[in-house]
């Protein structure tokens, strides 16, 4: 039977190979039929001895997949389907080098790109998109992680994740803006991506820069879609991206520890559970350096700090502003007045702290250091990077970690909410934040005269009667949808007496499995 080139269900059991004239295109699908059998884990290692993403997220998924399979009625062979990715889009991009404006080498590189869809049980697909080296396999490995972080997270997306294995750095402006394209171009003109059926956002070597020119691609070749806008999220402001976008992730990373600790510290107020806690940040991206900034400004002690070029240490505290802005100017962290620099980042791993944010790549915590942690909790603000038998051994050891799929959904929840604003066709809080403002002021003068009591400063006055805007819809939306998850996470984990990442797997697995119970498995 033929098959579809934008589209083969699960079930098919062929590898489709297609040939485009100048590029290979192959559609992989990985699932044969149901197992008719009890589900079975599989290992965490990729068979090499070599770190493997998708084996590690697979022995997380498997391990709580066992506890489903016994508490539940699922249909036998729902659970390994819902494993596999429902279609992997892998092509080559061929990339004619740059010398000047003008002029170009005569030789051309070809590019391996992929984008996976790895669930369509709710629509459009989400996921970012990586310039990285990477495999096919850890392409279908975050596509599964982003259907579970949208699942247990409550947003209503299905999973997708996208790359090209490169190195950025090798590649100008001028070529990476033409590899760009030629990827949107790609997937849009197969009809592989849209605001209905796979929104991509922002990844490893990826920025709002690169996702404006997908958005570009995408109305280019759509000019009369008016939600074309929402085809794309992580877009600068300009382009119909929303505020507090580009720390949402470093915002979720807060609220997760706030979160953790005002249960853990149940008599302290929610403003008052991070004062005086020792952290350590790895990775000072996007999500490292917006976190330790929300931590600090609640009165946590920033004592370490570590990327690529380096780590720096004072236990008495760093500015991280101060920082960033040497970080910035000097393309390093060495040599920060005040602080012990080490060449080595891992180095700062083994330093004791209350909290150890994980914000870089995966696979940082591995049998060959695990025992040297000392952080009494431990935040995935990556995407697994811890592998899956140092994080069993970290829970022997008494440690606490604030799983991926929970911690860093800040970003995935502020795309869900860029996606409907460009839907929508209007700015968060622009019909109401004018009448919000004059009922607070009304009650504010109400309340002052019926009192007796002095009026307000003038600058008191303008807090308490100013009107929500973008970026406080934006943050409200976040920390709910933060501690709506952590509720549930903690019941999950008392229900089932397991620990907070199998809980949070079970939740998500449980979630979907309930959508495809409900809506049906055809054929």
């Amino acid at each position: 039977m033929k098959q579809s080139l934008n589209f083969i269900s699960k079930s098919a059991k062929t590898t489709n190979s297609v040939i485009h004239h100048h590029h290979n295109v192959s559609l992989i699908n990985s699932i044969g039929a149901a197992s008719q059998k009890a589900y079975k884990s599989t290992d965490a290692s990729s068979g090499s001895g070599k770190f493997s993403l998708l084996g590690n997220v697979s022995y997380f998924y498997d391990k709580a997949a066992e506890v489903v399979s016994k508490q539940s009625n699922y249909p036998i062979g729902l659970l390994d389907y819902i494993k596999e990715p429902e279609a992997v889009y892998e092509f080559i991009i061929p990339v004619r080098r740059t010398k000047t404006m003008n002029s170009f080498d005569k030789d051309v590189t070809l590019l391996k790109a992929y984008r996976a869809q790895h669930s369509r049980h709710c629509l459009p697909c989400k996921g970012g998109i990586r310039y990285t080296r990477l495999s096919r396999d850890d392409i279908v490995g975050l596509s599964l992680m982003m259907t579970l972080k949208c699942s247990l997270n409550n947003i209503p997306f299905g999973g997708a994740k996208g790359g090209i294995d490169m190195d950025v750095n090798d590649y100008n402006p001028i070529e990476l803006e033409k590899i760009t394209r030629r990827y949107a171009t790609e997937l849009f003109t197969r009809q592989y991506m849209s605001p209905e059926v796979d929104v991509p956002g922002p990844d490893i070597g990826t920025t709002s820069r690169e996702l404006s020119w997908i958005a570009d691609v995408y109305r280019t070749f759509f000019p009369s879609n008016i939600n074309s806008s929402a085809c794309v999220t992580g877009k600068p402001v300009s382009q119909g991206g929303v505020r507090g976008r580009v720390e949402a992730t470093g915002k979720g990373c807060y609220f997760a520890i706030r979160d953790f600790y005002a249960d853990k510290e149940g008599n302290t107020p929610d403003d008052k559970v991070l004062l005086g806690k020792k952290v350590i940040v790895q990775g000072i991206g996007r999500v490292g350096s917006h976190t330790a900034q929300f931590l600090q400004r609640q009165g946590a002690i920033v004592v370490g700090l570590a990327d690529s070029t380096g780590s720096i240490y004072n236990p008495n505290g760093l500015d991280v502003s101060q920082v960033l802005l040497h970080r910035q100017t000097k393309k390093t962290l060495m040599g920060f007045p005040e602080a012990l620099s080490v060449r080595d980042p891992k180095e700062l791993l083994k330093v004791d702290a209350d909290i150890l944010i994980l914000a870089a790549l995966e696979n940082q915590i591995n049998d060959s250091n695990v025992n040297d942690i000392q952080a009494k909790l431990i935040v995935e603000g990556a995407n697994m990077p811890i592998s899956a038998t140092a994080y069993d051994t970290l829970l022997k050891r008494g440690h606490e970690v604030l799983p991926d799929i929970y911690a860093n959904a800040g970003g995935v929840t502020a795309s869900y909410f860029e996606w409907l604003k460009n839907l929508g066709h209007v700015q968060f809080g622009r019909m109401t934040r004018r009448a919000e403002e004059k009922h607070k002021r009304d009650m504010i003068d109400a309340i002052t005269r019926l009192s007796g009591k002095q009026r307000l400063s003038q600058f008191e006055y303008q807090v308490l009667t100013s009107g929500s805007g973008e970026i406080d819809y934006v943050y409200s939306g976040l920390e709910g949808v933060q501690h709506d998850t952590w509720t549930q996470l903690k019941k999950v984990k008392e229900q089932y007496k397991v620990d907070l990442r199998t809980a949070a797997y079970i939740s998500a697995i449980d979630s979907v499995a309930q959508s495809y119970t409900e809506m049906g498995v055809w054929p």
